[in-house]
Formats: structure tokens, C-alpha cells, sequence
């Protein structure tokens, strides 16, 4: 009774298109089990992707090539440089020990502690430097020396609060649409600049950090180039006078670097660019900057193994903070130099009026490079003048050789910035003039390490002090005594020989 009571109730016709009950019934079910295995196999096939786009990263190859690019070149007016080739070809095969070495040591770095601080978890340290080379902060991921190195405050990191899944092996790995999303789609207006290698974007992380993501065109294999250079260079380095490599891209052709964003310009742009509509930096803003710039050379070619040559020190890869500190960028040109190298052989890379002599005639470099590109810096923050200009006059063209005649012909005071509202006194523009004069120093030999222009910058006495024999040798290709003249200082006077003063006053008598 009751059964056949269920049947008449199963068989009873709804409303629904005229089915009957138990019709609906079996419709909802077969719906309900098809929608389950749906969502099921949605689920299998984005694990499956998310696993492929991993194993793809993970077999990425990024050949063992050597760096070359063109030579740029500084135009009169122009802060766009044009790149230009300096003929002169070496071998380029004396580092790739020393990159295979980095190379490995970049694959181990997933189970490094020190990286894994540094770089995957949400506290990084600073380090401080001790040495008394450098007296700044820095740590290096590659080899430290133990007088350099302690450990201060943890800082919030920025990479804290992105995906966990993002963090594999060294830095942070960041996806194409990870910067496509901070970036607008690399849109136009976030550019920042551009090279003969690349466009700079400014961006903003999912957890709001500003960022600055380098794209590399890959032109003929040159992005491969780049990227390994910098990665091997500054990858595990950390000074606060060196700007910071946060992760990269490696998706298909694109090859992207991610670094800490400085919102303040360059210093190629308070010189002579655009950023001058805000006012004219000061005597006090410019040494300021030098000398951060010096302390970030110093770290990196005394207080790490193996040394780092930047190879392109120029103004517009010395970037500038709210407070005026300078952050040194650009390492896509770099070399590393082992301990028991003296220099090594490559073709001449660099920005032109920038370039050593000895390195553009030969092809060696070494640390004293960088030392000479300074020396060139420092003289462009004193004169507001570009290192090679064309618009000028001959003789006025090049300003190592130009500054030379002004000291030469006793006019050295002549040379200052006219932009400057408040001329530097004296005793500062001496110091500046024969600082810059130490480090282009023809020969590279006679040129002081980078902790001694840190040093001297820093002094408040008067910097020059030699013996005669040197001396001698300097007023060969710089004469002092015409700089003496030109600032009027007697304090050089007493810095200078008596025996000197003596056979002086000897031929006024």
C-alpha cells in the first residue's frame, strides 16, 4: 500500500516542462555528480599548468657568455648617449673561472642560510662595515672578508608580504604578470629611462612597494648578457650606497630585473637635465654624493672577493635619495677580479670621456679604471660640465684636458660651477680639484685606492701629502704648483718641501 503510494507519487507529473517526479530527481543528481568532476578537473588542470611554468623556470639555461657592448658617448647637449664602438678587440677569457665560480655558487644559493635571510623571508639585515678600507655598510653573498663584516638592526624587508610560491633559489622570482600588473602593462608614462639595452619602468608590488623593473631587449642574445652580469655581480651584495637587487623575471624571451626604486633623479639630471627645475644642487649636495659614491667603490674593490670593477662610473648611473645620498647602478657592464689577478684583458666597454687611457689603449682593467671614471665624475660635479663636449670650443672639448690648461694657466678659480649660488671656499675647492686630479692621473699606478679618496674627501685638512720623488713625477703631469697659485693657499705652501720655498726665494732675490 504504502510502496505503491511512493510509485503514484515518484510517476505524478511536476510542473517543471511536464516530468515527472522522479525524472527531475535523477536530472538534479546527474547535474550535481557532473558538476562535482567539473570543478574537479578545473582544479587537475591548473596544477598541472602551475607545475609546468615551474619545471620551465627551473630548466631555463642561462649561457656562460662573455659581456660586450658598444661605447657609449656623451654628447654636448644631448643626455641621451649614442653608442659608438671602440675597435679594439681582446680576449674576453680571462674571467670565466671566476663567472663559473659565481654560477655555481648562485645554483646553491637556495640552501644558503645567509641568502635565505637576505633575500626569501620577511626580516633582512643590515650589515655594517668595519674594515678600515670601506668604514661602510655591506655584505656580500659571494665571499666575505671577517674584518669587514657585522651584523646590525633587521629592517622590514620589501619583498615581505608576495606570494610565498615566488621565492625560488636566489632573490625573489617575480612572473610577467606580476610586473605587467606593477608596471600598468609597462605603460609609457611609468618609463623612467632608457638605453642601448633596455627601458626602466617604475612599478608598484602587490604589498605597495615601489619598485624599478629593468626590461632587457633581447637583442641578439645581449639581454642573456646583461642579466647574467648583473645577477653574478650584485645579486648577493648589499651596501647602502649600492642600490638593490630585489629579484627578476625569467618567462619565455623576457628577461627582467627588479631593484629597489631611488625617486630622486640621477646626478646626470640635477647637472644638466631636467631635474634643475627644481634648483641647483649645492657645493655641500654634490660632495655629498661624491663621497657616497666613493665609499660604495671602496666596498666593492676592497672589501669583497672578488672585486667588483663597475666599468661604467658616470653621472647618470648615480642615483639620488630624498636626503641627497648617492646609490651607485648599472652593473651590467661589470668584471669580477680575483685576488691573484692584477688586471684582466676584455674588449674596452664604458661611456666615452669616462674611460681610462690605459684601458682604452690596451684593454687591461683593473680597479684603477673605476678609479680614473671618478676622478672624471668629481671633476663634472665641480665645473657643471659634461666630460666630452663637442659644443665647445676645441681646446675646451674634453674637461680632464681643459681643466689641466685652467689649473696651468692659474685660473683654476674660474672653473666652479657658474650655476652655483654659494661658491665653495678655498680650502673645499682645492681639496676637490686635487682629488679629482689624483685619480686621472695618467699613470694608473699613482692613483690612490678608493678608501684613500674616502679618506681625503673626508679630511678636513688639506689632502696632498708625498714624498719629493713623487712629487717630482706629479708636477710632470699636473703642476701643482700653478693649483697653488690659482687657490692662493699658503697652507699648501707648508705642505710642500722647504727645500723647495728655499731655491724659490733663491731666484726672487
Amino acid at each position: 500500500m504504502s510502496s505503491g503510494s511512493l510509485n503514484a507519487k515518484l510517476s505524478r507529473k511536476t510542473s517543471f516542462l511536464g516530468l515527472k517526479l522522479w525524472v527531475v530527481i535523477g536530472v538534479c543528481v546527474g547535474a550535481f555528480i557532473a558538476l562535482v568532476l567539473c570543478i574537479i578537473s578545473i582544479w587537475v588542470t591548473c596544477r598541472r599548468k602551475s607545475r609546468r611554468t615551474l619545471d620551465k623556470f627551473s630548466l631555463s639555461p642561462i649561457p656562460n657568455v662573455s659581456r660586450e657592448i658598444k661605447v657609449d658617448r656623451v654628447g654636448g647637449q644631448n643626455i641621451h648617449y649614442h653608442l659608438k664602438t671602440l675597435h679594439l678587440t681582446v680576449n674576453d677569457e680571462s674571467n670565466d673561472k671566476i663567472s663559473e665560480k659565481m654560477s655555481v655558487h648562485l645554483g646553491k644559493s637556495k640552501s644558503s642560510d645567509v641568502d635565505n635571510i637576505s633575500q626569501c623571508s620577511s626580516m633582512y639585515h643590515h650589515e655594517k662595515g668595519c674594515s678600515s678600507q670601506s668604514g661602510e655598510e655591506g655584505s656580500s653573498g659571494t665571499v666575505w672578508n671577517q674584518s669587514s663584516l657585522s651584523y646590525g638592526l633587521a629592517m622590514p624587508s620589501p619583498l615581505i608580504g608576495l606570494p610565498e610560491m615566488s621565492h625560488l633559489g636566489w632573490g625573489h622570482w617575480f612572473t610577467l604578470r606580476d610586473l605587467e600588473l606593477a608596471t600598468n602593462r609597462f605603460s609609457a608614462e611609468n618609463v623612467l629611462g632608457e638605453g642601448g639595452y633596455g627601458v626602466v619602468y617604475q612599478g608598484k608590488l602587490v604589498n605597495g612597494t615601489e619598485v624599478a623593473v629593468k626590461k632587457l631587449l633581447n637583442n641578439l642574445g645581449q639581454a642573456e648578457k646583461e642579466f647574467r652580469v648583473e645577477v653574478e655581480t650584485i645579486g648577493h651584495i648589499r651596501h647602502k650606497n649600492l642600490v638593490r637587487l630585489l629579484g627578476y623575471c625569467i618567462e619565455g624571451v623576457n628577461r627582467m630585473l627588479v631593484y629597489e626604486y631611488v625617486n630622486n633623479g640621477n646626478l646626470e639630471q640635477w647637472l644638466h637635465g631636467n631635474m634643475r627645475q627644481h634648483g641647483n644642487l649645492t657645493w655641500e649636495a654634490r660632495m655629498k654624493i661624491l663621497l657616497c659614491t666613493a665609499k660604495a667603490l671602496s666596498y666593492l674593490h676592497e672589501a669583497i672577493e672578488p672585486k667588483v670593477v663597475h666599468r661604467d662610473i658616470k653621472s647618470s648611473n648615480i642615483l639620488i635619495d630624498d636626503e641627497f645620498s648617492a646609490k651607485v647602478s648599472d652593473f651590467g657592464l661589470a668584471k669580477l677580479l680575483g685576488s691573484d689577478e692584477s688586471h684582466i684583458t676584455t674588449r674596452v666597454m664604458g661611456t666615452f670621456g669616462y674611460v681610462a687611457p690605459e684601458y682604452a689603449n690596451t684593454g687591461l682593467l683593473n680597479e684603477k679604471s673605476d678609479i680614473y671614471s671618478f676622478g672624471v665624475l668629481l671633476l663634472e660635479a665641480v665645473t657643471g660640465r659634461d666630460p666630452v663636449d663637442y659644443g665647445r670650443p676645441a681646446n675646451e672639448a674634453n674637461l680632464v684636458e681643459w681643466l689641466k690648461m685652467m689649473v696651468g694657466n692659474r685660473r683654476a678659480d674660474e672653473v666652479v660651477d657658474p650655476n652655483l649660488e654659494v661658491k665653495p671656499t678655498t680650502r673645499a675647492l682645492k681639496r676637490a680639484l686635487l682629488v679629482a686630479l689624483r685619480c686621472v692621473d695618467p699613470d694608473s699606478g699613482k692613483r690612490p685606492k678608493m678608501s684613500q679618496v674616502v679618506q681625503m674627501l673626508e679630511a678636513e685638512e688639506f689632502p696632498f701629502c708625498e714624498d719629493r720623488k713623487n712629487r717630482r713625477s706629479r708636477l710632470a703631469s699636473v703642476d701643482i704648483e700653478s693649483i697653488k697659485a690659482a687657490c692662493g693657499s699658503a697652507h699648501m705652501e707648508g705642505k710642500v718641501g722647504q727645500s723647495e720655498n728655499n731655491a724659490s726665494e733663491t731666484n726672487h732675490a
